[in-house]
């Protein structure tokens, strides 16, 4: 596994932030109320430049890990 280029921290927010059902459906070994959790979770992304959802995060390619609030990522360009 590659190192991580940047460390962001896990953010809450009040209102839950709007995932494309196709983003969730690849969540489908978890239970409804981690999905529920993970969606009132935001990180601000070096990549995209903006705060995105936690289950988009996650579902990235550059996403490593999650540890302690802090998300690893490679940031590398996500070509599209």
């Amino acid at each position: 596994m590659g190192d991580a280029k940047f460390e962001v921290k896990v953010e809450r927010v009040s209102r839950a932030i709007k995932v494309s059902r196709e983003l969730v459906s690849e969540l489908e070994g978890a239970s409804k109320s981690m999905v529920d959790k993970m969606r009132k979770e935001a990180v601000n992304c070096p990549v995209l430049g903006c705060k995105v959802s936690f289950i988009q995060c996650f579902l990235c390619p550059n996403f490593l890990r999650r540890v302690r609030g802090v998300v690893y990522c490679k940031g590398e360009s996500l070509g599209g």
